[in-house]
């Protein structure tokens, strides 16, 4: 290459990778928000309404993130490609690893909307806080909204305890709220982690149609563009599903999975929500982490094998092949019988299934990022 230095830059932003050397033990925080909100009977039937119930599974206690191991992850980021770069190839978070790990609809409506004038979105044009207080039965306190946001402990405060007697209108009016919360602290958490943005406004005014959505994407859509900033040198912090990150790793990457995690359920993330990665010498499994990576080669992977028929028509078929040595990367880590058995149905219907394969843009408000997964699946 002519000028190796412009491999490690995009748009003029320098990549962590280029500057290792300088920074060898640096660990990029993860910015996450655990909702506790506690999940009442009388709320399910609106949140497998909209599609997000699985969600809640992962919501039931706080999913710790291994900041060293997701470091070691984003220093092979790219973001022109939206792979992580391996000795061994490419690999990805793909939307068939969404649907698995966190069991969310990605087939639907992008979740967009231009939050330039955002008081148009209004239904009638009212303002934000009018719709807020016919949502929510009332308005927080002026000191816990600033512009567009409003205060998690609001939120805590006002609707964590639902009496039995409550009406219908009061349980919908919890439901969203919980909803809002979901998806906040779940799957489109930013930096601004004690804030919940009034963009869902829109969405929960119709709670029969939050099913017509393609959360999955958004989410996915979400995390690509929080790893294409951490990539940035001068970037500390990770937000986005983190969660989703880490379980991809540990169900790809089974050498760097922890023990005596062999239960599981649905969604498959939930394996891990009892995972407690330790918090000393960070520095350190960093570097161990990056060694890992460093030591990945062809013959340590789970290959794709060609068979030619007769007929000259070319069959695909993909084999967990008898290596001297165990696989560290899992090309299809689903496809066991274990899994099968706890997959929800609804997951590998065919009008899913068909997009796990689709070259095609994730949308989630102004986030749109390329799901390029003909660059990891032949």
């Amino acid at each position: 290459m002519e000028d190796e230095a412009r491999m490690y830059r995009l748009n003029g932003v320098a990549h962590v990778a280029g500057y290792i050397d300088q920074e060898p033990t640096r660990v990029i925080s993860g910015v996450r928000r655990q909702q506790n909100m506690p999940l009442h009977d009388w709320i399910i039937l609106y949140l497998e309404t909209a599609g997000l119930y699985h969600l809640v599974r992962l919501n039931s206690q706080w999913f710790w993130v291994d900041e060293p191991l997701l470091s070691a992850f984003i220093e092979r980021w790219c973001p022109e490609t939206h792979t992580f770069h391996m000795p061994f190839g490419e690999c990805t978070i793909t939307l068939q690893d969404v649907a698995y790990q966190l069991g969310l609809p990605i087939d639907g409506e992008p979740v967009s909307g231009c939050l330039t004038d955002f008081e148009n979105l209004m239904e009638n044009g009212r303002p934000a806080c009018v719709w807020f207080c016919e949502l929510f039965g009332e308005l927080p306190l002026q000191i816990k909204v600033k512009q567009m946001i409003v205060c998690y402990t609001w939120f805590h405060e006002r609707f964590r305890v639902l009496l039995a007697d409550a009406s219908e209108e009061t349980v919908r009016i919890y439901a969203r709220a919980y909803i809002m919360m979901l998806l906040s602290s779940q799957l489109f958490v930013d930096k601004n982690a004690n804030r919940i943005h009034l963009r869902w406004l829109p969405y929960l005014a119709s709670m029969d149609d939050l099913s017509r959505y393609s959360w999955g994407s958004a989410a996915l859509a979400w995390l690509y563009r929080c790893l294409c900033r951490g990539t940035n040198r001068n970037v500390v912090n990770l937000a986005g599903p983190l969660q989703l990150l880490q379980s991809w790793i540990f169900w790809r990457f089974p050498s760097l999975r922890p023990s005596s995690f062999d239960v599981f359920g649905f969604p498959l993330a939930s394996r891990w929500a009892t995972y407690l990665p330790r918090n000393d010498t960070m520095d350190q499994r960093v570097v161990a982490a990056r060694l890992s990576l460093d030591r990945l080669r062809f013959h340590d992977v789970s290959r794709l094998v060609i068979a030619l028929t007769s007929s000259r028509s070319c069959l695909l078929l993909w084999s967990y092949l008898t290596l001297p040595s165990p696989i560290q990367f899992m090309w299809e880590p689903y496809s066991s019988p274990e899994v099968v058995a706890v997959v929800h149905p609804e997951i590998l219907v065919d009008e899913h299934r068909r997009l796990w394969t689709a070259v095609t843009s994730l949308i989630y408000f102004a986030a749109i990022e390329w799901h390029q997964v003909d660059r990891v699946i032949p």
